[in-house]
């Protein structure tokens, strides 16, 4: 089944030969892990220049790209025009061998190797650790085992309650299939381009219906089109996940919930929702349609005295999927984006102040 990944990957740079390649921010890389690798992005040196340092983790079935589509509207972009240095763990395509990757690894051994790396660099020992839809689930994963290396937990429409409706269309598909080892059973690491297609057959009215709808919306809005375009060539761009790391996701986390329950088994530790102890920033998503705003709720009440500050994305044109428009759409890059980084950069000046 991988030739449909391959496929895919073809089509994608076919539309890369019509001017729809991302443009991303120059970077270096700065660590190479088993499947990942640590990009770095400097921040122009100024007097605006901030001793904090932001780790994104993205989700681990797509190209991390998305988070620096084009210039106006790549969140990497507004972190360093702000002063802040971004470092972004970049997943690389597993091989056959590093099918026994899971949550240890993806969420817990590799990013604290990039934290190492940039305590090294920048001296911020406690970055903040920003993830998007399962990105944020894995960042919230790592900030509960590792709460004192983590500055701040910024987590955008991801989902960290699974069970009933907090697991929104993607959970109640995942509970009613088969048991995740009989789908790796069949191709491991599994295709990117099959759990695109499990994601398209549990919320059509989502990959499928607002694929066309936005399309339409952005029609007549010359910026929204050359967005919509850029997410277009995106959603060809799969890359596999480890067997391990798919079996986890869907067993320990949408069917069994136990991030939630505080019993999630992550190599021979077990943590929870209710481990969090670094302030969080959550961007709700109720537009977006996968995530209920209960599932992120719900998992940050659990935790005691926890400092939660909330945002709410309420939609635009040219995200192709409302899910993503909080990374990808002007109306987040106007305003929810400079809110969160003004929370950021809050945070700095009170522990300097301190």
């Amino acid at each position: 089944m991988h030739w449909m990944d391959e496929a895919r990957s073809r089509y994608g740079r076919l539309l890369d030969r019509a001017g729809l390649a991302p443009r991303e921010a120059s970077y270096r890389v700065v660590a190479e892990l088993s499947a990942a690798r640590l990009r770095a992005y400097q921040a122009v040196e100024s007097s605006r220049s901030h001793a904090t340092a932001l780790l994104i983790i993205p989700a681990p079935f797509k190209r991390a790209y998305i988070w620096d589509l084009m210039p106006e509207v790549s969140v990497v972009r507004r972190w360093l025009e702000r002063g802040v240095n971004v470092y972004l763990l970049e997943w690389t395509t597993p091989m056959p061998e590093d099918d026994a990757f899971g949550l240890a690894e993806y969420a817990d051994e590799w990013p604290f190797s990039a934290l190492r790396v940039i305590e090294n660099e920048t001296g911020c020992a406690a970055p903040l650790v920003a993830g998007h839809s399962l990105g944020g689930t894995l960042a919230a994963i790592f900030a509960s085992l590792h709460p004192k290396s983590v500055g701040g937990l910024i987590l955008v429409d991801a989902p960290l309650a699974f069970g009933g409706e907090l697991g929104g269309p993607l959970g109640r598909a995942l509970r009613a299939i088969a048991h995740a080892s009989a789908i790796r059973a069949l191709a491991s690491p599994v295709p990117g381009s099959v759990i695109n297609a499990l994601c398209a057959a549990a919320a059509p009215e989502v990959f499928i219906g607002e694929r066309l709808s936005d399309f339409t919306a952005s029609l007549l809005d010359a910026r929204a089109m050359a967005i919509h375009g850029r997410v277009e060539r995106w959603t060809y761009d799969e890359l596999p996940m480890p067997g391990a790391l798919f079996e986890d996701v869907l067993e320990q986390l949408y069917r069994r919930d136990l991030f939630f329950k505080g019993t999630l088994q992550v190599g021979a530790r077990q943590t929870g929702a209710a481990l969090l102890r670094a302030p969080v920033l959550a961007v709700l998503n109720p537009v977006g349609r996968i995530v209920p705003p209960g599932s992120m709720l719900t998992a940050l009440d659990t935790a005691p005295n926890l400092a939660v500050e909330l945002l709410e994305y309420t939609g635009d044109r040219g995200a192709m999927f409302q899910h993503l428009g909080p990374l990808v759409t002007p109306l987040a890059h106007e305003t929810l984006w400079p809110r969160i980084l003004d929370w950021a950069l809050s945070r700095e000046a009170a522990l300097a102040g301190d």
